[in-house]
């Protein structure tokens, strides 16, 4: 017999613990016949039954779908597209083409943040940035497909002619700031303090070039409005031109100087 000093065998102590623990076990013989009557199961089924429709019920209740319906409603109205009949005035766009493509789009960006159609700006056809009367302005439309920028960047940013406005008297003028003072945090402070401005069809900023102005934006918004900046055919078919010279021009260089291989080489033989 294996008895320790204890008094207590191991192998008992063993069957103890086990025996211990299948009548604490929520799984043992004495628990599992309170299952096996069937008053008590059906309970059971019936109130796991009752919580089912519950959670059903509550789910598919007026309230719950009206809180859907209107979670709903709001993120589709943020993505729907901004505002037709509040403008953004911005000042004459200037400096090189690149430049100017760079500003317009952060023009763009600006009325989307505040909720409202660009008015189709100016861009220049000269690089005079400080002498205002030198400026040579030029319609948007002259350069871009108007309508067609419209179509493509439908819903995230929108053009739109002066004529469009219905009262020109109607103007807020925001200045923008400039200098170290005015800051990358104070510019956006701006522009979320102008989104009440609602009283006025049009705002008008005055300042600095658009370029110019503080970028709040990730580069994926710029190239989204790039792709939407189609130029009008007069100037592709022109840019058409130009490239086929070039390549033709190229192929003739391509061509001549093959020839003064093949003359050179000759040449080296017969010497």
């Amino acid at each position: 017999m294996h008895v320790t000093l204890l008094g207590v065998s191991f192998i008992g102590e063993s069957e103890a613990i086990v025996s211990l623990y299948r009548m604490n076990s929520p799984w043992s013989y004495k628990n599992l016949r309170l299952f096996s009557k069937p008053i008590a199961f059906k309970c059971l089924v019936l109130v796991g039954i009752a919580l089912f429709y519950k959670a059903l019920f509550l789910s598919s209740s007026p309230r719950n779908l009206l809180l859907i319906r209107t979670r709903y409603t709001s993120d589709s109205s943020s993505t729907s597209g901004v505002r037709t009949d509040k403008f953004l005035e911005v000042p004459q766009i200037v400096w090189g083409l690149n430049n100017q493509k760079i500003a317009f789009a952060r023009a763009c960006l600006t009325a989307r943040t505040m909720n409202r159609t660009l008015l189709m700006p100016s861009l220049s056809a000269s690089l005079f940035y400080k002498e205002v009367d030198k400026l040579l302005p030029f319609p948007f439309d002259k350069v871009f497909q108007f309508e067609r920028f419209n179509s493509l960047c439908g819903g995230f940013v929108q053009l739109a002619r002066f004529s469009d406005v219905r009262n020109r008297t109607q103007v807020f003028d925001l200045e923008k700031g400039s200098g170290r003072r005015w800051t990358v945090e104070r510019d956006l402070e701006q522009l979320k303090q102008s989104v009440s401005v609602d009283e006025f069809e049009v705002i008008r900023v005055k300042g600095k070039n658009p370029f110019l102005w503080h970028d709040h934006w990730p580069v994926k918004d710029y190239a989204k409005v790039f792709e939407c900046m189609v130029v009008v055919d007069e100037i592709s078919r022109e840019a058409d031109k130009v490239v086929t010279t070039f390549m033709h021009k190229q192929y003739l260089l391509i061509q001549i100087s093959r020839i003064t291989n093949v003359i050179y080489k000759f040449g080296y033989f017969l010497s």
